[in-house]
């Protein structure tokens, strides 16, 4: 039995030996046919290997706080159309390169919704980031800094989903504006991107600031987006 154990460990199958461990205490390995014991020991080794990837895109993507799907509010009031959520909890938008706008005032939930969908998109095992605009702005800056913006550019390139958050609480400068087409450009058709904001699309235009890279801008988030703008609610008034 240990000599079993120290092969599992060596062969880093740990989902395996958790299992034959199981086993062993509550007395079931002699009750089991092989086939039933095998079937059982890999599928736990699959589970657990899912379990750590999921866990590692979790990590990985950086969101603030836990979001899910399941626990959204789905209060008609709040401009979410269930059968749409539902739609976009299969992620067939993140297979198909589309872009999500999400749009309303403070508080009601932007940052939630786009974080839930990114969520359920790491459970399906895409690779998925978040940043709040002024810490990516912030970053680029620092891998500009050090000479390495090429291929932070292209590390999130790759991404199957981006998502930024925030957008619009700041005019853009200078190399910002290019910054920020590079980065729509490289995902045009391509790669899903989540963007919330405050402020109604229309406003965008001057929150980008160059005329030419506002309109290249636009032009690749806009059209065929799918857009939700929120509202909130507070004693049942609706903002």
């Amino acid at each position: 039995m240990e000599e079993i154990v120290n092969m599992f460990h060596s062969l880093k199958l740990s989902g395996m030996s958790d299992c034959w461990d199981s086993l062993n205490e509550t007395h079931r390995i002699d009750k089991l046919s092989f086939s039933d014991g095998l079937q059982l020991l890999l599928q736990t080794e699959q589970d657990t290997r899912q379990t750590k990837r999921i866990n590692r895109l979790m990590n990985s993507a950086k969101f603030t706080y836990a979001a899910s799907l399941e626990e959204l509010d789905l209060t008609p009031e709040r401009g979410i159309d269930s059968g749409e959520i539902s739609q976009l909890g299969t992620c067939n938008f993140i297979r198909d390169g589309h872009t999500i706008l999400i749009t309303g005032p403070a508080g009601t939930g932007k940052s939630y919704l786009a974080m839930a969908l990114g969520d359920k998109a790491c459970r399906l095992n895409y690779r998925v980031s978040y940043f709040n605009m002024q810490k990516l702005m912030e970053e680029i800056k620092l891998q500009r800094l050090q000479g390495h913006e090429i291929k932070f550019f292209e590390k999130i390139s790759k991404l199957d989903l981006l998502i930024l958050d925030d957008f619009g609480m700041f005019k853009l400068q200078g190399q910002q504006q290019n910054d920020i087409e590079q980065i729509v450009d490289d995902r045009y058709r391509k790669k899903a991107l989540i963007i919330t904001s405050q402020l109604p699309v229309s406003d965008w235009y001057d929150v980008i600031g160059n005329e030419l890279i506002a309109e290249s801008f636009l032009d690749r988030i806009v059209h065929k987006s799918i857009r939700f703008r929120l509202q909130g609610y507070d004693n049942n008034i609706v903002m």
